[in-house]
């Protein structure tokens, strides 16, 4: 790959990837209305169902990232999984125990005199999660014992062979969706409809060179279009009670994949002109964005109560986005106080 390619690739992955946290932290400070519905004002949750939307593609594109990074590089699978896993577990494992210690502190876990019970709690919290928002990091470990394997596919697959990859993906991560799954047929696909293909599609979308006129519209309407799709769609999913009222906002969806992809080509093709300043921010931040993502949950926890930050404050369209924002920089002081700590810091932090 060239060297000039390398750099772009970089600097609109940089860009995506502060985009991608900023929309994951939106979409958290989202949830506590998205849960009342009928319980709060329509207006609200109207207004908490429309960003939720606009920011679903979080998920997948941090996914899409770690493909369009990690794929076309050849790797001996033994330091693969050393290097990486050692960075995501050791920092996992200690913010699953700060949660653990919040749910105590809340009172939503007890510890007793029998330690061998204490020990069974903590360890089947490690095994669940801790808190809401670590199941990626599960999901990211499983995808990453598999890296090895399916970015040797992508290095010796003709585009030909990775666009089948990507159809087939698609086609059954729609029968599979509910209400659609009764045209699935006897075969079992399932096993093709996961995180796996985001991998795939980080990478294709990454490295293909378009040839499409006007190829940023028309994935700037698409974006607008699948927004659309999932704020509406939400809305009348809860109204049948026998399909799940998250539908549309499950990442593996079509809907959702729509959303990823444009926002993908979107920010690729944008080469906005901003200042050093701008730049260095964004590096700087980039460097804690692991951390950042463990630990804003329990800034949002702090900012909610005791300080009442929340979607609360005003009107959510305003809210939300401004909770989002002050728990973005509170994070980020955080975890860079946290990395500045003697011998673990660096190791804890993300």
């Amino acid at each position: 790959m060239p060297a000039a390619k390398s750099q772009t690739n970089i600097d609109w992955i940089s860009n995506l990837r502060i985009i991608a946290l900023y929309a994951v932290i939106i979409l958290h400070s989202t949830s506590p209305l998205l849960m009342d519905y009928g319980k709060v004002p329509a207006a609200d949750w109207w207004a908490a169902d429309f960003l939720n939307a606009l920011v679903r593609f979080a998920v997948p594109v941090f996914v899409m990232i770690t493909g369009a990074l990690l794929l076309h590089r050849e790797y001996e699978i033994g330091d693969f999984l050393k290097k990486r896993l050692t960075r995501v577990v050791i920092p996992f494992l200690f913010w699953s125990l700060v949660y653990i210690w919040y749910s105590w502190y809340i009172e939503e876990i007890t510890f007793g005199p029998n330690i061998w019970l204490d020990v069974k709690q903590v360890l089947h919290l490690l095994k669940n999660g801790s808190s809401y928002h670590l199941w990626y990091v599960y999901m990211l470990i499983g995808l990453y014992f598999f890296i090895p394997v399916i970015g040797k596919f992508v290095r010796n697959a003709s585009e030909k062979e990775i666009l089948y990859f990507l159809i087939v993906w698609f086609g059954v991560m729609a029968i599979t969706q509910p209400y659609l799954n009764r045209f699935n047929p006897a075969v079992d696909m399932h096993y093709f409809a996961g995180y796996a293909g985001y991998l795939v599609l980080g990478h294709y979308l990454a490295f293909k060179d378009f040839n499409v006129k006007h190829l940023r519209l028309w994935m700037t309407l698409l974006f607008i279009f699948s927004v659309v799709l999932i704020t509406v769609g939400s809305f009348l999913i809860i109204q049948y009670p026998k399909y799940p009222g998250t539908m549309f906002y499950e990442p593996v969806n079509p809907a959702v994949l729509m959303l990823s992809a444009s926002i993908f080509i979107v920010v690729k093709l944008s080469v906005p002109k901003v200042s050093p300043l701008i730049i260095r921010m964004r590096d700087f931040a980039g460097k804690y964005n692991y951390g950042i993502y463990l630990g804003h949950a329990l800034v949002l926890y702090f900012l909610d109560d005791p300080f009442g930050i929340s979607f609360k404050l005003c009107t959510p369209l305003v809210s939300i986005p401004l909770t989002a924002l002050i728990c973005f920089l509170l994070s980020l002081l955080l975890i860079w106080l946290i990395n500045k700590l003697p011998f673990l810091g660096k190791w804890i932090s993300g």
